[in-house]
């Protein structure tokens, strides 16, 4: 089974070759200024997320004119919408814009309604030089007001050379504190030339794959973990679905002592 593909990076829709997850899917739009995609979101629920540029997005009878704040993932928070189930959609360029549409089923009839980038929680996991950055956008944790059925989402920045999603860990199975989500990782990278390396294994398989920009790492199930290479900056947005929208995940034995080591690093100043 293939765990890692590139998407395309065309004008328009750009989709997944393969998918082996059952509630996630994913998709790239690339828009010029004025273009448009219409849809409608049918049985899952979808996180537009604006990675770079501006657009004008309707969902239903609500519009949010020209949202967006950022050029690219590098610079700055993002700006999202949620578009509930079984509703009408469109989005609209304005300038160039990269939106990546995240989605999952739901049954949850709610209104749609904009993330803004002052609600988004930012923080640091790790410390030395498995130390990363992350921006909550859609999750439990530090934002309970907003509300999904099933899509946790937010963003993850690799300082150059560091790991990343280290110690490695799965969230397979419900099953003691691990709480069973499929994940995605749709990765960026700066400059854009560069690369890294992602580990995805499990009982009776290991991939080790070459990252680059619009690689995406798609985990029904494993063990996860990223090493950026030194020299380039790296991004990875990541997608989670489940029955649950709080997290809880199993740290590979081999390696999870790795966390108790935090505090004392970051005492250090690390």
């Amino acid at each position: 089974m293939t765990y890692f593909t590139s998407l395309k990076n065309e004008t328009g829709i750009n989709t997944l070759d393969s998918n082996p997850c059952n509630l996630l899917d994913f998709q790239l739009v690339n828009l010029n200024d004025g273009q448009t995609v219409q849809d409608n979101s049918a049985d899952r629920e979808i996180l537009a997320v604006i990675l770079g540029g501006k657009a004008t997005i309707t969902a239903g009878s609500t519009t949010f004119e020209k949202i967006g704040s950022r050029p690219n993932v590098f610079s700055g928070k993002p700006t999202s919408v949620y578009i509930p189930a079984n509703m009408d959609y469109t989005l609209k360029g304005v300038g160039n814009v990269q939106i990546a549409l995240c989605s999952a089923p739901s049954d949850l009839a709610t209104d749609p309604y904009l993330i803004s980038p002052d609600q988004i929680v930012a923080g640091r996991w790790g410390a030395a030089n498995f130390s990363r950055n992350f921006h909550q956008i859609l999750t439990q944790d530090g934002q309970p007001d907003l509300s999904a059925r099933r899509l946790i989402v937010g963003e993850t920045f690799t300082p150059s050379g560091n790991w990343s999603t280290y110690p490695a860990h799965k969230h397979e199975k419900d099953e003691g504190s691990e709480v069973f989500h499929e994940e995605m990782y749709f990765f960026k990278v700066s400059p854009d030339n560069g690369f890294g390396i992602a580990r995805h294994y499990g009982e009776g398989y290991e991939d080790n794959h070459t990252v680059r920009d619009n690689t995406i790492l798609m985990m029904p199930h494993g063990y996860h973990t990223y090493a950026g290479a030194p020299g380039f900056s790296s991004y990875y947005l990541w997608i989670l679905a489940g029955e649950h929208r709080v997290q809880g995940v199993s740290a590979d034995p081999d390696t999870g002592w790795v966390n108790n080591t935090v505090p004392m690093l970051r005492n250090l100043g690390h």
